[in-house]
């Protein structure tokens, strides 16, 4: 895992050569917010609310709360509305909740504005009745005992008026009694104030069960909050950016060696050159014919964002130019005058630049020379001939494509099957403008005489 913080140069190059994944997943995630909006989104809305007059406790409050969002109710507008599924099937288009002053807030949702106001007003009326009717059934014993509390109450007032009205007309003369007489009469008065009190406050009771709907339901204008088109939006941007994370968190914990000093320690050889490969180094030949392959191909791209720039001619003579001082470096002699050039059968760009390699050798001339044979090999499970027919092995390869254990496990099947890994070469894709190029040359044997 690479220990570099994460750069907005690095954030910029995944938006410019990942765009086409990110586009995918972009498009991804607004169908998955369209099938979401077709779930979770409330439709169309409107609300209603319901007046309940006289003082309230906040538990009263949310009691009635209840009593809207309870199964009588919701049964008896979904009767009214002519929905065969019942309350249960209301409950879902339906909220109630309790707002300041004393007033209960019914909410409707539906496919249709006027259906959702309808569900909203048919909800307030069915609340409503319930509720009068609940107080209807209690209405004897409570109007009873009402009634004698108002009439001892009434009794209480008078006797406390005669009693004033006493001590007034005794009071002639200021003595210590007139006194003590004066302050009986501020606490009867007080008495009579506290008595009138809870009087009001009985009759205020007897009100509780009126309730008033404040006015229908409006016609909503457009279909709540979130829409269809949030839902796309949303998973159109957590898509985008869940892809962006995911490319970082990919570099983070790619393996894959990019420097060459890595790539010599991983074979146990020295890198005995550099070739740039033009485009992306795939030979015509190996084409695929599937259209799904070549769809993954235009949309997917694995080659490493954080691959160090190295600064070639990208033109043909100077890759001729470095393939020869390549072939030079190679042993002339040897037991069978034969070399193998292992290319990795998944990298394009590292078999196009062995099959130049091998044309490279075969041009030398003169002397006793070297024959080059490519080979493709699998990096998961490379196999190599035997040793009876090659002096050594060449590996070519593309930086920035392999794991150090994969080129671990090369060489110790080069070490298995007898071979020494005499080098390595590494590749570098080009993005040059396309120019005209001999054709590739063939992979068989080819002999290069010796410098």
């Amino acid at each position: 895992m690479s220990d570099e913080p994460v750069r907005l140069s690095l954030v910029w190059e995944v938006l410019r050569r990942r765009w086409r994944q990110l586009v995918v997943l972009a498009v991804l995630g607004g169908l998955v917010g369209a099938g979401a909006s077709l779930v979770f989104s409330p439709g169309y809305e409107t609300t209603t609310s319901v007046l309940l007059q006289g003082p309230r406790e906040e538990n009263e409050l949310l009691t009635q709360e209840q009593v809207a969002m309870s199964s009588a109710v919701l049964d008896r507008a979904a009767l009214a509305l002519g929905r065969s599924g019942g309350g249960g099937e209301l409950r879902g288009s339906v909220t109630a909740e309790v707002v300041d002053g004393g007033v209960i807030r019914i909410t409707g949702g539906a496919d249709e504005p006027a259906q959702a106001q309808r569900i909203a007003d048919t909800v307030a009326e069915e609340f409503v009745r319930y509720s009068g009717q609940l107080a209807n059934n209690s209405a004897d014993a409570a109007s009873r005992l009402v009634r004698q509390q108002q009439e001892t109450l009434r009794r209480q007032v008078a006797e406390t008026n005669r009693r004033i009205t006493e001590l007034h007309a005794a009071a002639q003369n200021l003595t210590v009694e007139d006194v003590q007489m004066r302050t009986d009469l501020e606490a009867l008065r007080t008495s009579l104030a506290e008595a009138m009190t809870t009087l009001n406050e009985t009759e205020a009771t007897t009100s509780r069960s009126n309730m008033v709907i404040m006015g229908p339901a409006p016609v909503p204008s457009g279909p709540a909050s979130p829409t269809m088109l949030h839902f796309v939006g949303g998973g159109v941007l957590v898509f985008l950016l869940l892809g962006v994370f995911a490319q970082l968190l990919a570099i983070r914990t790619d393996r894959r060696l990019r420097q060459e000093s890595d790539i010599a320690a991983a074979l146990g050889s020295p890198v005995l050159g550099i070739v740039d490969v033009p485009g992306d180094g795939k030979p015509p030949k190996r084409r695929e014919a599937s259209g799904w392959a070549r769809l993954r191909r235009l949309v997917w791209d694995d080659e490493p964002l954080d691959l160090a720039p190295v600064l070639l001619t990208g033109d043909e003579e100077g890759r001729s130019t470095r393939l020869r001082r390549i072939v030079a470096k190679l042993p002339a002699n040897g037991r069978t005058g034969r070399l193998l050039v292992l290319a990795p059968d998944d990298d394009a760009a590292a078999q196009a630049a062995a099959a130049r390699l091998a044309a490279a050798a075969g041009n030398r001339s003169g002397g006793q020379g070297t024959t080059l044979r490519v080979i493709d090999v699998s990096a998961g499970r490379p196999t190599v001939p035997d040793r009876t027919e090659a002096d050594g092995v060449l590996v070519v390869l593309t930086a920035g494509s392999r794991t150090g254990w994969e080129l671990v496990g090369i060489a110790e099947a080069c070490a298995d099957a007898g071979h020494r890994v005499i080098g390595a070469v590494v590749t570098y894709r080009a993005r040059a403008p396309r120019e005209r190029q001999a054709p590739e040359p063939s992979t068989d044997d080819a002999m290069a005489g010796s410098a």
